[in-house]
């Protein structure tokens, strides 16, 4: 069986460079004991070498040697961590806007963005630039830590000005909740444990906050239950089965199932899992499926329940462009979408969106690192769903097929901000 969504917690850390994620993560493990003997020596002996007289915390997540030498978190950091209350998937993403496109992978699978700031400077251009990015990625709950408030003299209006902020983008940004919590990640204050600092604040700390939020929301929507077929296996004896990952809901044995594009209606006759048969398959839980009808279903195929997907060759989508090469009306890439991989063109671009204002104005190309609306026809038919609707099958990458490399990350459809 997968992990209970209730008790298991995935977050992504956003902001801006030098505004303390790193160091607040690494505060977070440090005090509830998520650290062995010797990862505490060597974040110990890295600090030596880099002159910083106590722990640097920053380094339990910088693992990479140029992070560390360069004091910058550059890839997503991976951590995990337990406490009484639930489990916990920690995405610690770079801060630098050359390394945005890490960003977004971070959040992608993310229930929640904890979002770090340096309090006496408010919400940088970078920061709002990943709030916009956490919203697009269908994260609807926001934790704010409003760090370095022992710089800021633990002043109460210096705090009340980042909430006024804070709560102005997160309207705007149609955020389910949001709750900002002074800090200071290099004392510990309001981290684990509560401050003594600020006593005008009586609400939760980031620990806190982390253990109360809904989790969850990666693999589950308002769609059907969905299975991208990944693999055909061949079993002893004859006959195949179709395995992948679901997502969106759950399958259950006797159940009437659509295979898409074809739109060809079969009964799921069995489900097997890691460890054998199961009745039920889990939004999250990697299985195979055994089906009552022949069928040519293949890799890039999609077994699915009512409400059942659409299957096009032409949609809006919103795209978050990661090269130094602008996009142009009329390119031609590599869209990945789930396990299918096809051609596809830009038949249009509808605008930009401005971080600032959260105004979308029109635009002829999209440059590096900038949100936009576009227009995009495929070589052949794909399964998607409205990415509100699926974080899944309503998400995809564009591949640039000279260098293979990802130049953006898009969702399906248009968020409720735009």
């Amino acid at each position: 069986m997968t992990e209970p969504t209730s008790d298991l917690l995935r977050f992504a850390t956003v902001g801006s460079v030098d505004d303390g994620k790193s160091t607040l993560i690494g505060r977070l493990l440090v005090d509830t004991r998520q650290l062995f003997d010797d990862q505490l020596e060597a974040v110990a002996t890295a600090s030596a070498k880099r002159g910083v007289g106590d722990l640097d915390l920053s380094f339990v997540t910088d693992g990479l040697r140029a992070e560390r030498d360069q004091g910058i978190t550059i890839d997503v950091a991976y951590r995990y961590a337990a406490t009484p209350t639930r489990k916990f998937v920690i995405a610690d993403c770079p801060g630098h806007v050359q390394y945005t496109r890490n960003m977004a992978t971070g959040a992608s699978t993310a229930d929640v963005a904890l979002v770090v700031l340096d309090a006496s400077k408010g919400l940088k251009e970078q920061t709002r630039r990943h709030l916009c990015i956490a919203a697009l990625l269908g994260v609807r709950n926001v934790i704010v830590a409003a760090n370095k408030m022992d710089v800021a003299k633990w002043d109460e209006a210096v705090y009340l000005k980042v909430v006024d902020q804070v709560n102005e983008v997160s309207a705007r940004l149609g955020f389910t909740s949001s709750v900002v919590i002074p800090v200071s990640a290099l004392a510990g204050d309001n981290v684990v444990e509560p401050g003594f600092m600020a006593n005008w604040y009586q609400g939760p700390t980031v620990l806190q906050a982390l253990e109360a939020a809904p989790a969850g929301s990666w693999a589950s929507s308002s769609s059907g239950a969905r299975l991208p077929i990944q693999w055909v296996l061949r079993q002893h004896g004859g006959g195949r089965t179709y395995a992948g990952m679901v997502n969106g809901g759950e399958f259950t044995v006797g159940q009437e199932v659509t295979l898409m594009p074809q739109g060809i209606k079969t009964v799921l006759k069995a489900i097997n899992g890691p460890r054998g048969g199961l009745e039920v398959a889990l939004p999250g839980l990697s299985v195979d499926f055994d089906l009552s009808d022949e069928t040519d279903a293949g890799r890039s195929d999609m077994l699915a329940t009512a409400p059942l997907p659409t299957s096009t060759n032409e949609f809006e989508a919103t795209i978050c462009w990661f090269s130094d090469k602008p996009l142009a009306n009329g390119a031609r890439l590599r869209l990945k979408h789930t396990t299918r991989s096809t051609p596809v063109r830009v038949t249009g671009i509808a605008g930009t969106l401005d971080v600032g204002t959260l105004e979308v104005g029109p635009a002829s190309e999209l440059v590096l690192n900038e949100i936009g609306l576009v227009n995009l026809a495929t070589a052949e038919p794909i399964v998607v769903d409205d990415y509100r609707d699926n974080r899944v099958t309503g998400s995809f990458i564009l591949i640039d097929e000279v260098t293979n490399a990802t130049v953006a990350a898009g969702m399906i459809g248009h968020a409720n901000f735009l």
